[in-house]
């Protein structure tokens, strides 16, 4: 059975809520950049702004060089979040297989979904009309039969409308297209096509043999080349509604200093732990989030063995996390602890206790802790960290010392 696969793209999506609220924006060249410096890497920049030759990535500095009349907004993630909850609720009014892969950016599975709303173009005309009416967002909507082409479709529309691409038709349909669009490819990569193979179509690698393939692209060879073809198999992966803690912080400052970060990072652990030990939960998995002030993500993952709940059993495996995913120099603004495989065993006892003394004496303040937060508050008390350490080396806590907050 064929599938149907729509991608909705909202165009500038925290440029465009921005907007809605302050009217006075519109048809003026804007850009989103963290308030920092001269040095400081837009975010996003409206069509008009791009007209006048400023692209994401450009420092704000040669930006306002370029066109002295530019809007600079920071950036507001309550109001994305708050955008984005809202077109997912619209969205899944159409079906239950939804994917969000970023803000303004969701994946729809309408396969069977023929005798509710009739053919998926149509279906996409409806959810066009209906995000518009109810939130005054632009939408350009791709329709394939997989999740790449419906996205490269949809980006290839100026701001709004619908492109339909037929079952059958994906490979023509990316045969013309420059080798950009295709997922895997990369700067680097492109750069190399066109130096050495003097390749910039889609169509060339899509007639590429195998051995030419495997040079470039080593063990993605087969991946890129079915890409090439127009074909996708992945799935629409609806939202996660496994049982999780997690907590996250937006930073005031954007900034790459360890000492900093791993300090915001055990303040987040603590708070988990916490939340853990009230609802008698264990984790298996623990992950990490960190979004760099030039919005790039970086996850990572770890399973935890030991499946305890308390702050010195689970904050080492997050820094670990830590250091892994940071090796940028960019300054990261936001970050996002989570526990999930949450169960309620204690895991397997150990004949003779291993716990240091000085982890029980830990684990018992973390206990008494947690009785003074839920009689006076959840900031009356805290752990304050003295540490020393560097990027490459392990950090080793020196100690411990309660600070009460009046």
């Amino acid at each position: 059975m064929n599938r149907n696969i729509i991608h909705i793209h909202v165009p500038t999506f925290s440029i465009t809520l921005e907007r809605l609220n302050h009217p006075e924006l519109r048809e003026r060249p804007v850009i989103v950049v963290p308030p920092q410096s001269d040095r400081a890497l837009i975010m996003t920049a409206s069509s008009e702004a791009r007209r006048e030759g400023i692209y994401k990535g450009m420092a704000i500095g040669k930006a306002l060089r370029f066109c002295p009349e530019l809007t600079v907004l920071p950036p507001n993630p309550g109001l994305v979040e708050k955008g984005s909850t809202l077109l997912a609720k619209a969205v899944a009014e159409y079906t239950p297989v939804w994917e969000p892969s970023k803000p303004g950016h969701i994946y729809m599975d309408v396969t069977g979904t023929d005798r509710l709303w009739g053919r998926a173009k149509d279906t996409a005309g409806r959810i066009r009309r209906d995000i518009g009416k109810r939130f005054s967002l632009p939408g350009a909507l791709g329709v394939a039969g997989n999740k790449m082409v419906s996205s490269i479709a949809s980006k290839l529309l100026p701001s709004d409308g619908i492109m339909d691409v037929d079952h059958g038709r994906e490979s023509s349909f990316m045969a013309p297209l420059e080798v950009d669009y295709l997922p895997g490819v990369g700067h680097v990569r492109r750069r190399m096509l066109l130096e050495e193979l003097n390749i910039s179509r889609v169509r060339e690698i899509a007639v590429m043999d195998a051995g030419s393939l495997r040079v470039i692209f080593k063990q993605e060879a087969w991946m890129i080349h079915q890409r090439a073809i127009g074909i996708d198999p992945t799935p629409v992966l609806p939202p996660s509604s496994e049982p999780e803690v997690s907590n996250s912080i937006t930073l005031h400052r954007d900034t790459n200093d360890d000492e900093n970060l791993l300090g915001e990072l055990y303040g987040l652990v603590e708070k988990c732990s916490q939340k853990l030990r009230r609802r008698g939960m264990r984790p298996g998995r623990a992950e990490l989030q960190i979004r760099y002030s030039d919005q790039i993500e970086i996850n990572r993952k770890a399973y935890l063995p030991s499946h305890g709940y308390w702050e010195s059993e689970l904050y080492p495996v997050i820094e670990e996390l830590f250091f892994k995913a940071c090796d940028r120099r960019c300054g990261i603004r936001f970050m996002r602890v989570k526990f999930t495989c949450l169960s309620n065993r204690s895991g397997q006892l150990p004949l003779f206790s291993r716990l240091h003394p000085e982890a029980v004496k830990r684990n018992k303040l973390s206990v008494a802790m947690d009785r003074v937060r839920e009689r006076y508050g959840e900031g009356v008390v805290s752990y304050g960290r003295v540490t020393e350490h560097r990027r490459k080396e392990k950090l080793k806590d020196n100690g411990f010392s309660l600070r009460f907050v009046p």
